[in-house]
């Protein structure tokens, strides 16, 4: 009974082991990085919040409301803005802007107006937001690509 024990002790600690190894992956300094597939990633999550402020607004208005439909639209919508949330503080403001370059201020204030933007995404249907969140991808693309130190 004790070899039991202490077998499933190890088994678990093997696998907290192996979690905490897999998550912290991406913050080694392995040099593998996909900063323009990032920012395809954060395109691709602002059209999603957008598609699903459209549905939300038309299911809103029909009669009868399908609720089960609308909860999966709001759930779609947080669940993009966490991601395009993810990939902004986890990946570039952790991981690729370096403090002191030129653009630095710039783009560390342009990512955080990007995170507040997708935070009221997530808390109305105002397209608005969705808009002001490509413009602000536009202008860290431009000020993110302007140095040649982003080359691998």
């Amino acid at each position: 009974m004790n070899r039991i024990i202490r077998g499933i002790v190890i088994g678990l600690a093997g696998m907290l082991l192996m979690t905490s190894q897999v998550a912290a992956h991406c913050e080694l300094p392995c040099g593998i990085y996909g900063d323009e597939m990032r920012i395809q990633m954060i395109l691709e999550n602002i059209t999603t919040i957008e598609k699903s402020m459209h549905q939300i607004t038309t299911i809103e208005q029909a009669k009868p409301v399908n609720s089960n439909q609308l909860v999966r639209w709001v759930m779609n919508k947080e669940d993009h803005a966490n991601q395009l949330q993810e990939i902004v503080s986890q990946y570039f403001m952790t991981q690729r802007i370096e403090a002191g370059t030129k653009s630095y201020q710039e783009m560390l204030t342009t990512l955080h107006e990007m995170l507040i933007s997708s935070m009221k995404c997530k808390q109305t249907t105002d397209l608005s937001h969705v808009e002001k969140l490509r413009k602000l991808v536009a202008t860290f693309e431009s000020l993110y690509f302007k140095d040649k130190q982003h080359d691998h």
